[in-house]
């Protein structure tokens, strides 16, 4: 009874309230023109708070006040990064074809492709129709953004797309290594010029020879783009341009003998460490 009795008197005031508000906002000058915030009126009662706000949401009164959200537009910390580009290194746009950019849903929708030319190689890579890639100025860094930032899909492609064009950038200019370290005894390994258990893919190609315990050797194919070589017979020396081809040839050499923690032995990548355990005795 005590609820009825106090929004019966609070509700008819929101016409009284407007009128202060516009009398008050009128008299002053336009630096404190600002009517006080709703939370302001919402305090002078607990239960029907929310009927008086929602009686003056088509008043002045409502119009006048701030939105509730005040945060900034979702962003890509490493997507809005601009791509750093050498002089050596060619940077080029290639809008999609004309019979291809009618209007398709789905995955089928084609996007432009991006070619980079550098002392090392080529490549290309096809992004997707929502990422846009800007330029000020022919010289200026690209830049990389969405259509949508709100969209969960977008902006998580708004970075992954700028990570790839970086490391394209980066491997057709100065290329992509990795070191392998064979830890154990007896271990070796050396580069073949053919295999006994494999069949070359391509023309040229060679095949990386492990011995790490087994009783036969392991042959691994070189992949198309990668140079590998062995300064030291412990050592494993991968180069090229695509990162990611020559990241997943040094995995998979690794799988063969992953470090195990007791004695610290196996093939470990770049700076790989691993902390040793101590032995379980009975």
């Amino acid at each position: 009874m005590f609820w009825r009795t106090k929004a019966a008197v609070i509700f008819p005031l929101a016409p009284l309230l407007e009128k202060f508000v516009i009398a008050e906002s009128t008299s002053c000058s336009d630096q404190f023109a600002r009517p006080p915030p709703l939370r302001y009126y919402a305090n002078m009662s607990s239960r029907p708070a929310h009927r008086l706000i929602c009686a003056s949401r088509t008043s002045p009164l409502f119009r006048h006040s701030r939105s509730f959200a005040s945060t900034s537009p979702c962003r890509s910390k490493i997507g809005q990064a601009p791509i750093s580009i050498p002089p050596e290194v060619c940077f080029r746009i290639i809008p999609p074809p004309r019979a291809s950019r009618r209007k398709v849903t789905g995955k089928n929708e084609v996007g432009p492709t991006v070619e980079i030319k550098g002392p090392l190689g080529e490549m290309s890579m096809e992004i997707p129709p929502y990422v846009k890639i800007t330029r000020t100025s022919p010289t200026s860094a690209p830049v990389v953004s969405v259509e949508d930032p709100e969209d969960r899909a977008q902006r998580a492609m708004w970075g992954t797309v700028r990570a790839y064009l970086q490391n394209h950038v980066l491997g057709v200019s100065e290329g992509h290594t990795a070191i392998l370290r064979l830890v154990g005894v007896g271990y070796r390994a050396t580069v073949e010029p053919t295999a006994v258990t494999k069949e070359p893919e391509y023309e040229g190609q060679q095949f990386v020879s492990l011995k790490v315990g087994y009783s036969h050797p392991i042959e691994l194919g070189v992949p198309r783009g990668v140079k590998a070589s062995t300064p030291q017979p412990t050592r494993i020396l991968l180069e090229g341009p695509e990162k990611e081809v020559v990241k997943q040839f040094a995995a998979n050499i690794r799988k063969w003998r992953v470090p195990e923690p007791y004695k610290g032995k196996g093939i470990f990548v770049n700076d790989e460490t691993i902390k040793l355990k101590a032995k379980k005795i009975k």
